[in-house]
């Protein structure tokens, strides 16, 4: 492993653990030549997923789109980064455990919808309303008073 500071190739592990979501392990190392400690994560090589987009075209699945989906629902909401990063994970599981080299963008983007509704309803609201891609405020009114209904039956 490569130092990130002087470029040596030559490092030690001084400590092994698994991350909280137990898909990668934690390494923290040490360089050989300057001493100084850094951090690197392995992780299983996952099978190839391609998205289908709404015009057919197709793209290698990518949580960090999920992530970058999330953010932008969530802004100047009270959900923290760590929040955020178990939601994605709990979709990336979802999506490689379902088995299928491909999967829609609409079956992705109703899972994060799922994660937002129990979260926070403002970003659910925000993420619905680019990801269903409200026409007016009658369709926009039209999911309020779902998700206004369904909260009274839980």
């Amino acid at each position: 492993m490569r130092c990130v500071y002087c470029n040596h190739t030559d490092s030690r592990v001084v400590d092994s653990r698994p991350t909280e979501d137990g898909w990668a392990i934690r390494r923290r190392r040490e360089c050989i030549a300057c001493g100084r400690r850094f951090t690197t994560y392995e992780k299983v090589e996952t099978p190839s997923i391609l998205v289908v987009k709404k015009d057919n075209r197709r793209e290698s699945f990518n949580p960090e789109k999920i992530r970058a989906g999330i953010i932008k629902a969530c802004e100047k909401r009270q959900v923290d980064a760590a929040t955020i990063d178990k939601i994605v994970s709990e979709i990336e599981k979802q999506v490689y455990n379902n088995l299928e080299g491909e999967v829609t963008s609409a079956y992705i983007g109703e899972l994060v919808m799922d994660k937002l509704k129990d979260l926070d309803q403002v970003a659910y609201v925000r993420f619905a309303s680019v990801h269903r891609q409200f026409k007016d405020i009658n369709t926009l009114m039209e999911e309020m008073q779902r998700l206004l209904g369904d909260q009274g039956h839980q």
